[in-house]
């Protein structure tokens, strides 16, 4: 059973220690607002991580469900999960980015994925693949433009896209995307930002002129497609900000950009005590209670992804005042010092949400840690369940 507050919000499934909440109509909201910003190019749906902690396979349906065509995964696995899901290559293309040697390039393959090509040694055992299953490949190339981690370095471009290109007259492969990825671009005027787009643009004009005709050139992520028009291309890969969160918020906040939190998280007080002051407080004592007081105890730590540099800055929201954790973040729990409160047992502890009736938010975590809201949300484990609500295919509680 779930029961709801005086702003209508969703609480915690009765008799649950703790629990994400994932509005699906905030997902798609948030589509929508970032189709109007982008206005011509086709959106990619990052669903990689399981999608930054909110659950993969659910939002990429709902993703799928709002018109979505592109689908955006980092490992082969991630991308099978979603094949072997239901979502069908008729339904989106779902393209997957970090392969190691020995890679499952016959399954995907098998499973219609588009594959990102960023070296010889990736092009050589797609290929062995290729011809071992006789299925074509879907190939991206992915310039290195100086982020410095995957994609091809310039020098050896000509190289990879001259092997691409005879392998796509052989029949082997199509090339069917062009694309790299920023380094900076949630900081506004860092001089990569032009650098790496000079450098995409002559990649693309090497490829083009030797022969290369990609359905798709792309390199915005969540900043650039909020931030750099100029970078749009054919397609933005919209990870971060589809779930809500504002991926330059030193510039905006998510409803700056017409965006909503899509996870909520809470629990409840597992216990309420009065202790007089100068009392210890959870691991090494680093917080000791300056008079008397109450302590509440927060059924959650670090191993369902709270945060241990939360230790003492992590805010939440109880019987709708502002605590902070006291003293150190444990494994499975925590505590908060409410100052003398006495709420009851079980009364409900929102760690973060959407913000709008004054509770914190992913970003308001980050702060406290010194971190971004991109850790925050995706590091939420397994030990606590996500509720989907709101979704064009019903709501339901999932692990």
């Amino acid at each position: 059973m779930t029961t709801a507050n005086t702003t209508g919000t969703a609480l915690l499934t009765h008799g649950a220690r703790a629990e994400a909440t994932i509005d699906l109509a905030a997902l798609r909201g948030n589509l929508a607002a970032l189709r109007d910003r982008t206005d011509g190019p086709a959106l990619m749906a990052v669903v990689k991580a399981d999608a930054y902690g909110h659950g993969a396979v659910r939002c990429a349906r709902e993703a799928v469900a709002a018109g979505v065509n592109w689908l955006g995964t980092a490992t082969p696995e991630e991308a099978l999960a979603l094949r072997a899901a239901g979502i069908g290559p008729d339904q989106a293309r779902v393209l997957c980015w970090l392969w190691t040697p020995g890679g499952p390039w016959q399954q995907a393959l098998r499973a219609e994925l588009d594959i990102s090509v960023s070296g010889q040694w990736a092009l050589d055992e797609l290929l062995a693949a290729v011809r071992a299953t006789g299925i074509s490949a879907r190939v991206h190339l992915k310039a290195d433009t100086g982020l410095g981690r995957n994609g091809c370095q310039p020098r050896e471009w000509p190289e990879l896209v001259a092997q691409a290109l005879r392998a796509e007259a052989e029949g082997l492969i199509r090339v069917v995307g062009i694309w790299s990825h920023f380094a900076a671009a949630d900081e506004p005027g860092h001089p990569s930002i032009q650098a790496q787009l000079d450098s995409f643009s002559a990649a693309l004009a090497y490829a083009e002129s030797a022969g290369a005709r990609p359905e798709v050139r792309h390199f915005a992520n969540s900043p650039a497609t909020l931030l750099l028009p100029q970078s749009h291309y054919d397609l933005v890969r919209t990870g971060l900000a589809m779930y809500g969160l504002s991926p330059v918020p030193e510039v905006g906040s998510p409803a700056d950009f017409g965006l909503r939190p899509v996870m909520a998280l809470r629990t409840r007080l597992a216990l309420v005590k009065s202790v007089p002051g100068g009392h210890g407080v959870s691991y090494g004592h680093h917080y000791t209670t300056p008079g008397e007081t109450t302590l509440g105890l927060v059924p959650v730590g670090y191993a369902d992804g709270i945060p241990r540099h939360a230790s003492g800055t992590g805010p939440v929201q109880v019987g709708g005042k502002w605590r902070i954790v006291a003293g150190r973040v444990a494994m499975d729990q925590f505590v908060v010092d409410l100052g003398g409160d006495t709420p009851e047992v079980g009364e409900e502890v929102l760690l973060f949400g959407n913000g709008e009736h004054g509770g914190p938010t992913a970003e308001d975590w980050a702060l406290a840690c010194g971190t971004i809201a991109y850790e925050i949300v995706t590091r939420i484990g397994a030990r606590v369940p996500r509720r989907y609500l709101g979704g064009s295919q019903g709501t339901g509680l999932l692990p």
